[in-house]
């Protein structure tokens, strides 16, 4: 089954995308059927598993993340990848679907990425899993979503390929050329940040790598001729991060829940708080002509009652409003 608004496109099923035939959104929501004002939650990095294992992954943290956001009552929530801890373990989405089941009861809407821990195992069962944790996405590794008249979300594999040339980042071109004249904001959502802080001596694995610097390139060119305002959210970097680079916002929200990642944050950060760990989530409410940001924290993992402070808060104009 599609979720609430869902559509299915043309196109040839596989876990590629060869070409695409229908100019719509995978999926459409109508204005009529979202919450107002329209909110949008990202995050990342939960690595839903056993409860018992408090080394990968804080279960309490995860949990009370869960709650709220739901209590936030979103039109959409984009998770950045790295959902479960393994994969190929089929209970860590069974203790997804069991501690996510707050998200059901508010009939949230949640369109999730592939991270690098979905594929934690034989690659075509991990795959499986996934879309049988995600039904209406099968035979999808990235798609597009259209919410109302003024927002569309482009869930991308940073597993995959995003060179030029590669399948997706034709498809991402394509998505970009159709988008209808309407939209005033582009979400990106992928698992690999393409702007982070780079770490000269820490693990290179979690600085930005080739293939998301390209989709960076891309979107450099097409937001210069684009209508529309994009903004990147990405995890995998267990902390938080904003950047403005070309015009665009990218934002690290990997502070679901897994182990907590310090960094050395650059000057190119616009970040400059030095509070650690750092379990958040970002809001985004679509005010007027512009969106509203606000990234909530986690005051204090080690309490039995969680408090949020608001640790971070800018806006985003849409290009319409301010000329540019």
């Amino acid at each position: 089954m599609l979720p609430n608004g869902g559509r299915a496109a043309l196109a040839i099923a596989g876990p590629l995308y060869l070409f695409r035939i229908a100019c719509a959104a995978d999926f459409n929501v109508d204005d009529t059927k979202l919450t107002k004002p329209i909110a949008i939650i990202a995050y990342g990095d939960m690595r839903f598993t056993d409860p018992s294992n408090i080394e990968a992954t804080n279960p309490k943290v995860r949990r009370w993340l869960v709650a709220r956001i739901a209590s936030e009552h979103p039109a959409a929530v984009l998770l950045s990848g790295d959902v479960p801890w393994h994969g190929a373990q089929k209970n860590d989405y069974a203790i997804y679907e069991k501690e996510t089941q707050a998200w059901r009861s508010e009939n949230l809407r949640v369109y999730p990425a592939l991270g690098n821990h979905e594929l934690n195992g034989n690659e075509p069962e991990c795959l499986a899993d996934w879309w049988n944790a995600f039904p209406w996405l099968h035979g999808r590794r990235w798609y597009s979503v259209q919410l109302g008249q003024r927002i569309y979300v482009l869930n991308l594999d940073s597993n995959s390929s995003l060179l030029p040339g590669a399948d997706q980042q034709k498809w991402i071109r394509h998505e970009l050329d159709a988008l209808p004249s309407s939209i005033q904001f582009v979400f990106f959502n992928l698992h690999h940040p393409p702007v982070s802080d780079y770490q000269e001596d820490g693990d290179a694995d979690h600085n930005a790598r080739p293939n998301e610097i390209a989709l960076a390139q891309l979107l450099k060119q097409c937001q210069a001729r684009s209508s529309a305002r994009f903004i990147v959210t990405a995890g995998h970097v267990h902390n938080y991060e904003r950047f403005l680079q070309d015009g665009i916002v990218y934002l690290v929200s990997g502070g679901g829940g897994a182990k907590p990642r310090p960094i050395i944050r650059t000057k190119q950060d616009l970040y400059r708080s030095s509070a650690f760990p750092n379990y958040n989530y970002v809001k985004f409410v679509l005010a007027g002509d512009e969106l509203e940001a606000t990234m909530y924290r986690l005051r204090d993992p080690n309490t039995t009652n969680p408090t949020w402070d608001e640790n971070d808060h800018f806006e985003i104009v849409s290009r319409q409003a301010d000329g540019k």
